[in-house]
């Protein structure tokens, strides 16, 4: 699957997508920013706080506990706001 970072999680991972192989055990979204963390310590700092992380899958805004099935991208993103 696909994993793209968008706003502040994209400057701070230095990173805008990458193609992930999660493990059988990773199967939500909560579970997948969890792995993604435990594998690189620039993840884990900038999802520090993951409540804080909103998702979506194939472009459908998600909880944390949505599974992730045959997902072919999870975009991860912080809060939005208007203005």
């Amino acid at each position: 699957m696909k994993v793209r970072y968008f706003a502040w999680l994209r400057e701070r991972l230095n990173c805008g997508e990458e193609e992930v192989n999660p493990p059988a055990e990773v199967a939500t979204v909560g579970d997948l920013i969890q792995w993604l963390r435990s594998r690189d310590e620039a993840a884990d700092l900038a999802m520090q706080k993951p409540e804080l992380v909103k998702a979506a899958i194939d472009n459908e805004i998600v909880p944390h506990t949505t599974l992730l099935g045959n997902a072919k991208v999870v975009a991860l993103f912080p809060p939005m706001t208007g203005g």
